[in-house]
């Protein structure tokens, strides 16, 4: 089975394949892409278009309302009613003949007017004057809240929702005030309004539901044949109605009613089924015009390889043969001249490695030549220290000592000789200082500080050393007075390691100073005459052995007569915390 398949592991099955998966995938991506951008786009559309609707709908509500202002207005402003009420509002009686007059003038204007369907009037009272009946108090009507409210709106239209007695009608209520007493309150006027008023359906062809609601969210109208709780609907943007989806609209009118239409999803991506289908067959075309098309390129391409390939079996019998034939590929004839060159310079590069390898065997030769002479340096300063110890100088064998041991540490050789434990790199600062203090004598002071926990924790060889020595140069050999030289490491928090040498010595002027850290944040040398090559080869190794973590890693700090002081901080790679060693 798996010899079988092998056959068929060739590089133009391969191409062939690569290139038929990535069409397909491509193309699967832009069927799916203009699949949905066409149905963002239609469901777009028709949710504009019913936004507009709804947009309109509130516009008529909001006239319609207006209008029902108005008729209610023009009934109160009637002459004839404002001076019967005048009379009540002055206790005078009201004789039945006059209240026959008024009901006639109401009737009148009522028949001119769409919307409103009676009015009832009420003095200041409260007591029915308009039309007759057994009802003759207004509370017997209505919540005597809505005539305090009528008070607060001071003769503007209230809107009061459904009529208890009868679910069809809808109740206004506005009071009445006196033109010519200063617009004092004479009493009130309920109007009564058929529920059909705010109709605001329309010819819907998408099974459209409309619900309007007054200011108190309760529905006048709705075209839904069900139960719908408005309340539940207020917020949401789709709703779920007989196992459908529908998109809620909503939209507000500036007197305060809602407007709710309900419109199922399906039918606003209808037809796109048979988009889909056409995007599908026309990707179905392009695979297959793609698939003869890859068939021959991956023949073009594969055919001159096999050729040769054929000839690069020769060399594999022992025969350099070269392959003469014209290839029209510039890639594939390229990879035929270059094998035509190697097998021309075969012989060459082989008299190239021998010469390699004489030069390798000469190199090892140097490097054990190498390692013999540390160790007569060592044996040639462990003789001058016994000879010094013998002639009684003690302070001279100890610098002796000292400088046998910063040269041991300076140029020995290890299988990890570019990371150093804290506790080997603090050893060697001493032992430099050591000597320094031959040479300055008690103008130099120093304390080291390492916690036993941060002996063993790694980092680059003389890593330190360069900047205490640029403390001592600069911070002690720039004045007369003492200078002390502190050098501490510490631990951080998040696994980071900080490092601070200071002095208390001449320090650095300002611009000076400018100038070191432009340098340093531009990586160039500070001076080309030797100065601050210190600061720079730190900075450098930093970046070099940790930069990843180079932002923030090198500080300076100084200033002039105060001293200087240098922090490095870097994280904990290598090695661990430890207190199995002790300082002396």
């Amino acid at each position: 089975m798996l010899k079988k398949l092998s056959k068929w592991n060739t590089l133009r099955n391969q191409i062939l394949v690569v290139f038929l998966v990535v069409m397909v995938v491509v193309l699967s991506i832009v069927t799916a892409v203009t699949l949905r951008q066409v149905s963002d786009l239609i469901q777009k559309n028709a949710e504009n278009q019913i936004r507009q609707t709804a947009v309109e709908a509130s516009g008529r509500i909001d006239s319609l309302f207006e209008q029902l202002d108005t008729v209610t207005k023009f009934i109160l402003t009637n002459q004839t009613i404002q001076d019967q009420f005048e009379r009540e509002y002055k206790n005078k009686p009201v004789p039945f003949s006059e209240l026959q007059k008024l009901g006639h003038i109401v009737n009148n204007i009522l028949i001119n007017s769409k919307g409103v369907y009676s009015v009832e009037l009420y003095t200041k009272d409260l007591k029915q004057l308009l039309p007759v009946s057994n009802d003759p108090y207004m509370f017997d009507r209505i919540h005597p809240e809505w005539v305090r409210e009528a008070d607060r709106a001071k003769g503007n239209l209230v809107w009061i929702g459904k009529d208890p007695k009868n679910p069809d009608y809808c109740l206004a209520i506005r009071r009445i005030n006196l033109i010519n007493q200063d617009f004092n309150n004479a009493g009130y006027m309920i109007a009564r309004v058929n529920n059909d008023y705010f109709s605001v359906m329309n010819a819907d062809e998408l099974d459209q539901f409309t619900i309007l609601l007054d200011q108190k969210l309760e529905p006048i109208f709705s075209n839904y044949p069900g139960k719908i709780n408005p309340l539940t609907l207020k917020n949401k943007s789709t709703t779920q109605i007989q196992d459908e989806t529908y998109m809620v609209t909503k939209q507000s009118s500036k007197d305060g009613f809602v407007i709710l239409i309900l419109t199922p999803i399906q039918s606003l991506t209808k037809g796109l089924s048979g988009i889909r289908l056409g995007i599908i067959l026309a990707g179905l075309a392009g695979i297959a015009i793609y698939f003869i098309l890859s068939l021959f390129l991956s023949n073009f391409i594969t055919k001159p390889i096999i050729t040769l390939t054929n000839t690069m079996r020769l060399a594999n019998e022992g025969l350099l043969a070269t392959n003469p034939k014209t290839i029209t590929v510039n890639e594939i004839k390229e990879l035929n001249s270059t094998y035509n060159q190697l097998a021309k310079e075969t012989n060459h590069l082989i008299k190239m490695v021998y010469q390699k390898e004489i030069i390798r065997s000469l190199n090892e030769l140097k490097a054990l030549q190498a390692q013999i002479n540390p160790h007569f340096l060592y044996n040639t300063l462990d003789s001058l220290r016994w000879s010094l110890e013998e002639k009684g100088e003690e302070e001279l064998a100890d610098v002796v000592v000292a400088m046998s041991n910063l040269f041991r540490y300076t140029i020995s050789k290890n299988s990890d000789d570019d990371w150093v434990a804290l506790e080997d790199e603090f050893n060697h600062i001493e032992n430099y200082l050591d000597i320094i203090k031959f040479r300055f004598g008690d103008r130099i002071k120093w304390a080291l500080s390492l916690p036993d926990t941060l002996q063993t924790v790694k980092i680059p060889k003389l890593l330190i050393q360069p900047l205490v020595e640029n403390a001592v140069l600069h911070g002690s050999g720039n004045q007369l007075n003492p200078c002390t030289i502190s050098v501490s490491a510490t631990q951080v928090s998040d696994g980071q390691l900080k490092i601070i040498v200071q002095d208390d010595g001449a320090g650095i002027e300002e611009n000076q100073l400018q100038a070191i850290k432009e340098a340093l944040d531009t990586g160039s040398k500070i001076s080309e005459n030797g100065k601050g090559m210190a600061l720079y080869n730190v900075k450098k190794r930093l970046d070099f052995y940790y930069s990843d973590q180079a932002e923030n890693i090198f500080m300076i700090e100084s200033k002039r007569n105060m001293g200087t002081k240098v922090t490095i901080e870097i994280p904990i790679l290598r090695g661990e915390l430890s207190c199995t060693k002790k300082r002396s």
